[in-house]
């Protein structure tokens, strides 16, 4: 049974460690913006700037859009993603507005703030358009979770199986612990969720509207088959941009250089993993022999397609109205996308 949300009291004080992120998310935004920035300049100063411009000045604009379109469309394929784990949930709505909701907090991770800005404005929207935030938000955080899973995933099974690069056998190995530790985790959810049931008070409250995802584990399949070939278009998005550059490395090396790549920008450091990518694309493409300035641009153009795919979030933010809590129009539960709402009073 849902748990009723509990109403905020506004006279009631806000703790004091709640007060000092609310007064500084901006100096932790611009703290990290700013070190992206700062591992560029020194990428660049190390390397010698130039040749990295003239490698950004070949880059083909066809080649660039193909690879911003390929990310698009993987940004659709997560939003399906998110619509199949929020079915588990019990949560319904059709397709258009998850993607509305998914594209917004594309849009919104671009300008908040805040490690996960976007997925707590998604959480928000669907929340309050399903009256049931605790699901909701359970959605966002399994969803991000099944994509960080299936990127460890990813590499671990790329690092024994593709011959066109040489990594060191630390790193390889490395790899392949994190992608069974990841798989392990992700089979032992049915007991973390017995655990998690245990749990009462505040903390069984937070804990509960994630068990759905925890007590069936075969339930995500098809969510964790669609993170895996999102990994894929991300590389092949990569490898398109690099054929603009003229480079003719091929499309393994993408797959496996690539998602290596990306566990270590998902790390909250930098701004969307900006400089954090750019290192590890200097050393991990340098086993395959592309040049220093190469791989660097070819990180910086990576970080200009997603910024400027994130823009396009701008439509679905200006024409989709937030809902309001008391929305007498949401649907909870949604036998087939042409079904009629159900309606509920107050």
């Amino acid at each position: 049974m849902n748990r009723a949300p509990q109403p905020i009291n506004p006279r009631e004080p806000i703790p004091a460690a709640a007060s000092e992120r609310r007064r500084n998310p901006y100096l932790a935004f611009a703290t990290r913006a700013g070190a992206g920035i700062a591992v560029v300049a020194f990428i660049l100063w190390r390397v010698d700037a130039r040749p990295v411009f003239h490698a950004l000045a070949r880059e083909r604009i066809g080649w660039f859009a193909a690879a911003i379109a390929v990310y698009l469309a993987g940004q659709i394929l997560s939003t399906w993603r998110w619509r199949l784990l929020a079915k588990i949930a019990a949560l319904g709505g059709p397709f258009h507005e998850y993607l509305a909701y998914y594209f917004i907090g594309m849009f919104t991770n671009l300008f908040v703030p805040g490690l996960i800005g976007g997925d707590a404005v998604r959480a928000l929207y669907l929340g309050r358009r399903q009256n049931r935030m605790g699901a909701a938000v359970a959605s966002v955080i399994y969803d991000r979770g099944i994509g960080f899973a299936a990127l460890f995933w990813f590499a671990a099974a790329m690092a024994p199986t593709i011959r066109a690069v040489t990594l060191p056998p630390s790193l390889s190995r490395a790899v392949e612990i994190a992608g069974v530790v990841t798989f392990a985790g992700w089979l032992a959810s049915p007991i973390m969720a017995r655990v998690g049931a245990a749990f009462g008070g505040r903390l069984g409250g937070f804990v509960e509207p994630i068990l759905p995802y925890l007590r069936n584990p075969l339930a995500t399949i098809p969510a964790a088959i669609l993170s895996i070939i999102l990994q894929a278009s991300i590389a092949f998005a990569q490898y398109l941009i690099a054929r603009g550059l003229g480079l003719n490395a091929p499309l393994t090396v993408f797959l496996l250089c690539v998602p290596i790549a990306n566990v270590a920008a998902s790390l909250p450091v930098t701004l969307n993993g900006l400089g954090v990518r750019e290192a590890a694309y200097l050393v991990l493409f340098g086993y395959a022999g592309i040049a220093r300035p190469e791989a660097i641009a070819l990180g910086l153009l990576w970080f200009s397609a997603t910024t400027l795919a994130g823009l396009t979030g701008l439509i679905a933010f200006i024409t989709t109205k937030l809902p309001t809590p008391a929305d007498e129009t949401f649907t909870p539960f949604e036998v087939s996308d042409g079904a009629a709402p159900i309606r509920h009073g107050g």
